[in-house]
This record gives C-alpha cells, sequence and structure tokens, in this order.
C-alpha cells in the first residue's frame, strides 16, 4: 500500500512561491493501475518523485508498505561520470541484489551495446531513459512507478517496453502519469487528474478525461 497524508510542495520561483501539490491525501492500493493525468508543468514528476522517496513533501507524509521502484523514465539518480555498468553495480549494492543476476538482462534490453561502459554524461536523454527502464524491469517491485516512458525509444523498443509493463502488471500494481490520454487508457484502470496542485478523483473515467481535455488542454467540443 501506498498512503499520503497532507502532502504538500511548493516552489521559489521570480514570481514567488507557487503551489505544486496542495494537501494531497490519497491511497493507492495495490491491483489498481493508477493513471494521474495532468499538463506539462502541472506536477506529475514531482508527485512520483515524492512517493518514491526521492523528493521530500514540504508537509504531509508518505506512508509506504511495499516494494516501490523509482520514477521509471526520469534518469535523474545516476552518477554521471560514471559509466552505465558502474551505475548499475552501486544500485544493486542500494537494493541487495546480485548484480551479476541481472547485468546481462539490463545491458540487453537498455540496448546501450559499448556505451554501457561509457559515462553516463555521454548519453543522450534517451538513452538514460532506457537504462533506467531496463534496471527498473530488471527489479521485481511491488509498485512501479512510470513517468511518460512509453516516449522513450523507437518503435521496436516502445513495443518491448509495453509487453514488459503487460507482464509485470500480472503481479505489480503501476502508477502512471502522463499528458498523453492514449498512455492512460493503455495502462491504467482508474484516472485521476492534477490540476491546480489538488489530485481530483470523478465518477468514472470518462468524465475525468472529459475534465482533462476541457478545463486543463481548453479542448472544448
Amino acid at each position: 500500500m501506498i498512503s499520503l497524508r497532507g502532502v504538500s510542495k511548493t516552489y521559489n520561483t521570480k514570481r514567488g512561491k507557487r503551489v505544486i501539490l496542495d494537501d494531497i491525501s490519497r491511497d493507492f492500493p495495490p491491483g489498481v493501475n493508477v493513471g494521474i493525468l495532468g499538463r506539462n508543468g502541472a506536477g506529475k514528476s514531482t508527485l512520483l518523485r515524492i512517493i518514491g522517496g526521492g523528493e521530500s513533501p514540504d508537509t504531509g507524509k508518505v506512508l509506504r508498505s511495499s516494494r516501490i521502484s523509482w520514477p521509471i523514465g526520469f534518469a535523474g539518480g545516476f552518477n554521471m561520470k560514471l559509466s552505465g555498468r558502474q551505475n548499475l553495480r552501486f544500485i544493486c549494492r542500494l537494493y541487495e541484489i546480485e548484480y551479476k543476476d541481472i547485468v546481462d538482462f539490463v545491458a540487453d534490453f537498455s540496448e546501450l551495446g559499448e556505451y554501457m561502459d561509457m559515462p553516463v554524461y555521454t548519453y543522450s536523454s534517451g538513452m538514460r531513459a532506457k537504462l533506467t527502464f531496463g534496471l527498473s524491469m530488471a527489479f521485481n517491485f511491488d509498485y512501479y512507478l512510470i513517468d511518460e516512458v512509453t516516449a522513450v525509444g523507437d518503435a521496436v523498443f516502445k513495443k518491448k517496453s509495453e509487453a514488459f509493463f503487460d507482464a509485470r502488471r500480472k503481479n505489480a500494481t503501476l502508477l502512471v502519469v502522463s499528458h498523453s490520454m492514449l498512455t492512460i487508457r493503455r495502462f491504467c484502470d482508474l484516472f485521476l487528474v492534477l490540476h491546480k496542485g489538488r489530485l481530483l478523483e470523478f465518477s468514472s473515467n470518462k468524465e475525468a478525461e472529459q475534465f482533462y481535455n476541457e478545463v486543463c488542454c481548453g479542448q472544448k467540443k
């Protein structure tokens, strides 16, 4: 289970403080794949980092009783001076996982070739995303936090990624943040909308989609 209790987050900007998350309380029970829609800049990635423990809320707390992935698609946790292989070894130590059990899988899945032994700062953003995606799929988490990852790579890589998501969600729960309705429809059972710092739930997914399109995106029918 993942539970948010009164979670708030603000950032300082040139125009003063900007509220990103405003007193959010929400349970994410296992077995319910949740899609969180929001426009660019709405705070989706911030919310996912807070859920995963990579960032702290200003107020409130996150209760976790399950193994939770880092945000897949967000590659900010790597040491840029180390190679992909060296980063992999370090992360395995943190999670107390045998390096030899997953290194071949990650190298094959990420399709990085010789770049596995080159510093991460030489990677493109897409290559870093592929590395974090392959690493995430090598671990058996209870929850997978997914940040726009289906936009990574060519058509073949996207198809392979989607196949792994389908396999993983048979035994794990997905929390997906995206501004793409197609991504949310593809993977999620319940649609929520992050709008003006609040996490909104609706009586149906159709209503959530309509609110997102009309209010958040201004797409009036």
